[in-house]
């Protein structure tokens, strides 16, 4: 049921001007790591400020951050970090709702696989086209939509709300957590990454991991005076698989809809320096899916054993083991507690502001800053525009009437958890 003061509060919603909004994010460049990344944070912090909030924008500290014993590590470079939080400046008693999302996009990859400049967002129809689209510019366009919304009808909040912008999503969460390390909290917090119509209360985790494979080099024409690092690794792969396979079975119900649901997947491999000598290494990095309420260090063992026991298992790897390390970003996973009245806050806000039923709840098997927040204690689900099957691909696009949808949830989202006086 929609009172008068919400009903005026979706009626704001400015369809027009949040097309608009989509098209000037997309056309940012905010790669994780680059300098447009910066340079959208200042971006969004005139929006805040235009929408009348109180704007934190600071350059993170980031030696400190690299020093914290919990730092979630990084994969991409950087020299500055960006952290940006707008908070609404009524409210009095009522709890704070963070609204959180991140600017960083992917490298867009061979720019040919793409119809066009990815960073030039193309329209068909319904349709936004371009890198970062869906994730997860649509999201933030959405929470800057249902924010101007709440303000251009005059409702006061008996609460707050505190916008998240965050960088550094995509290779480990540096901006969230900076962010919370700097002392910014909340009551409970939405992230608008696409899922799709659905509620995601879980994700997984993903930790990076290298293996080193030692060989030993030799002429090509006599390759059995040497060791093959490629041939080396070889049964290190198939114990990975194996591995794969036996932390798959039986997952939690949340992901059980998911075909590999905590993957093991080795991304680069790298050997040899020369086509006529025998490779005397081999290094293999790649993702290590971490399970539901699995303790990280729990994971890491895991995989260190693995490759152990196959090192001890073979000749050449008995006395020339492999060596395992943990460079990169470093997911744990999270979740929101079971029955936590957020989910039911938002499934009625979506069935409420679109008339379609509401919306079911399942994990993620990717990695997320929901862990950040869920970690410090905040009640965290995921819910935005967009499906996370284009993501990362020369295909990402967005809906425009999901990302009204979803800004219209928020709407609503907002009201019943802050209150209005």
């Amino acid at each position: 049921m929609v009172s008068d003061v919400e009903a005026a509060a979706l009626a704001a919603v400015d369809e027009g001007a949040l097309g608009r909004t989509l098209l000037e994010l997309v056309s940012v460049p905010s790669v994780t790591g680059s300098d447009a990344e910066s340079q959208l944070q200042h971006q969004l912090a005139g929006r805040l400020e235009w929408l009348g909030m109180d704007v934190d924008l600071w350059s993170m500290d980031l030696p400190a951050l690299r020093a914290d014993p919990d730092f979630p590590g990084t994969e991409a470079p950087r020299e500055e970090a960006w952290g940006l939080v707008g908070t609404t400046p009524d409210g009095g008693d009522g709890p704070t709702l963070i609204l959180q999302g991140h600017v960083d996009v992917v490298p867009p990859g061979d720019h040919a696989a793409w119809e066009g400049d990815p960073f030039e967002p193309r329209v068909t129809g319904d349709l936004v086209h371009g890198r970062g689209a869906c994730d997860m510019k649509a999201g933030l366009a959405a929470h800057l939509a249902a924010l101007a919304a709440i303000r251009t009808a005059g409702i006061r909040l008996r609460g707050r709300v505190a916008a998240h912008f965050v960088v550094g999503e995509e290779d480990g969460g540096i901006g969230a957590f900076g962010t919370l390390r700097r002392g910014h909290r909340g009551d409970a917090c939405v992230i608008a990454e696409p899922t799709a119509g659905t509620l995601i209360t879980a994700n997984a985790g993903a930790l990076t991991f290298r293996i080193a494979v030692p060989g030993k080099a030799a002429h090509g024409s006599a390759r059995e005076r040497g060791v093959s690092a490629v041939d080396a690794y070889l049964p290190l792969h198939r114990t990975l698989a194996a591995l794969e396979t036996e932390r798959n079975r039986d997952p939690d119900p949340l992901l059980a809809e998911y075909p590999i649901p905590y993957g093991l997947s080795v991304g680069t491999l790298r050997a040899g320096d020369w086509a006529s000598s025998v490779p005397d290494l081999l290094v293999a990095e790649g993702r290590f899916g971490v399970r539901l309420g699995e303790d990280p260090a729990d994971a890491r063992a895991a995989l260190e054993r693995c490759v152990a026991e196959a090192c001890a298992a073979d000749p050449w790897l008995r006395d020339h083991p492999a060596t395992v390390s943990w460079p990169g970003g470093q997911f744990a996973s999270g979740r929101l507690p079971e029955g936590h009245a957020l989910a039911d806050v938002v499934g009625t806000a979506y069935a409420d502001a679109t008339g379609a039923p509401r919306p079911r709840l399942r994990g993620a098997t990717y990695g997320s800053d929901l862990r950040h927040y869920t970690g410090a204690g905040i009640p965290t689900l995921q819910f935005g525009p967009g499906d996370i099957a284009v993501a990362h691909s020369a295909r990402e696009h967005v809906s425009l009437r999901e990302t009204a949808q979803a800004a219209r949830t928020l709407v609503l989202t907002v009201l019943r958890t802050v209150g209005t006086k």
